[in-house]
């Protein structure tokens, strides 16, 4: 089992930036890759960005490509990712995810975190 925990989502102007985190515990957090997905009100989760276990890859969504970046630190069983000009198309229920592969399919990720709320206003 691995624990997840994500922190720092927010309230923050369009143009703004927030750094999400997403703590592990549980099993080696150095052998999963770590994905980042978000819900909308109304919306069916989409995948927003994704880094291998060693952090050597990242792949992201087209919608975030240039303005988030996604990081890991194994030494601190720690994902990142980081936000910045934000639109409010942005606001959602972000979630971090662990799983074997760098793919942008929530199915392929065997564990969840409960999520952390990011809205951007206008």
């Amino acid at each position: 089992q691995v624990q997840l925990v994500e922190s720092g989502g927010g309230l923050v102007q369009a143009g703004g930036s927030l750094r999400l985190s997403c703590a592990a515990s549980g099993r080696t957090f150095s052998n999963y890759a770590m994905g980042w997905f978000r819900q909308a009100p109304g919306k069916e989760r989409e995948f927003v960005a994704a880094i291998s276990y060693n952090g050597g890859y990242a792949y992201y969504a087209d919608s975030v490509k240039g303005r988030f970046t996604v990081s890991r630190d194994n030494a601190k069983n720690t994902v990142f990712l980081q936000m910045n000009s934000l639109k409010p198309e942005d606001t959602a229920v972000y979630y971090c995810a662990a799983g074997g592969r760098v793919v942008p399919i929530s199915g392929s990720y065997d564990y969840w975190g409960q999520g952390t709320q990011v809205t951007v206003s206008p």
